[in-house]
């Protein structure tokens, strides 16, 4: 047996190692530290995103998180997003990346086969925000028609390039249901005009030139100028089967840049875009 001398000096190593180290690191990421605060990466404070994460898609958070660190958004627009994933993206975000940021969800499932959890807990399912700043006067809806599966948007006031903005994240219904997209988009474009600055994230399930987007057409912006009917065409995919359903919709914003990159983590391209008021 180990005398009390020598037991000292184990925890002394011990201690250290731990130091050296940094504290206990999520699955999939060994021996990763947590970001030292002087050397946390900041956010752009200009850059907005928006990102399907495919569900059910069984993906590490881990990677997830860093594919989102990769761009240091100021807010991020998630849609197919369980409850839980989302808060060990933000830990991951924090942990492993210095980036801190605030989460509201919108309306949720209760969801056992996508987001697991027991058949009498399941897990939420649905959109969610990450803003660096704090988000006030959230609202979440849920459209009266959800088509194949219940939908809707959450907004929130935030702040985006230095400006008060009020953003939206949207998942509209599955392929196939423009009749049920249309009246989801009569509901939400409302919403959106009530706003001199806006921006409009989302899923539309829809390409540009689709009738059920005219309403959003009637009031924003596309990130990409020249994605607009009738020239459409020339709109870059943001899916893997090559159709462009992902949007950031400006209202009252102008874009400077953005990008399309596919992700392959999930189904759906990452889009972020740097915004600048008008």
């Amino acid at each position: 047996m180990l005398g009390r001398g020598a037991w000292l000096i184990v925890g002394a190593v011990v201690v250290t190692c731990m130091t050296l180290l940094g504290p206990s690191t999520p699955a999939g990421a060994p021996f990763a530290r947590t970001v030292p605060v002087d050397a946390a990466k900041d956010v752009v404070p200009n850059r907005v995103m928006t990102w399907n994460l495919c569900n059910p898609c069984d993906e590490s958070n881990v990677d997830r998180a860093a594919e989102i660190a990769a761009y240091a958004p100021q807010v991020v627009g998630l849609q197919e997003a369980c409850v839980r994933d989302v808060e060990r993206i933000r830990d991951h975000l924090a942990n492993l990346h210095g980036l801190d940021y605030h989460v509201e969800y919108g309306p949720v499932l209760r969801n056992w086969s996508r987001c697991g959890g027991v058949p009498w807990k399941p897990g939420g399912y649905g959109q969610a925000l990450l803003s660096a700043a704090p988000m006030t006067h959230v609202v979440t809806a849920e459209y009266p028609d959800g088509g194949s599966e219940d939908r809707g948007y959450i907004a929130v006031t935030t702040e985006v390039a230095g400006q008060t903005v009020r953003v939206f994240n949207t998942h509209l219904a599955q392929r196939r249901q423009e009749a049920v997209r249309e009246r989801q988009t009569a509901v939400l474009a409302p919403q959106v005009a009530r706003y001199e600055r806006a921006v409009v994230l989302g899923d539309f399930n829809a390409v540009p030139d689709s009738p059920e987007l005219s309403p959003m057409w009637a009031l924003a912006e596309d990130t990409d100028a020249g994605c607009r009917p009738p020239a459409a065409g020339a709109c870059e995919p943001t899916t893997d089967w090559q159709s462009k359903f992902d949007y950031v919709f400006l209202r009252g914003l102008s874009a400077l840049r953005h990008e399309v990159r596919p992700s392959r983590f999930s189904d759906h391209h990452l889009l972020h875009t740097d915004v600048t008021a008008r």
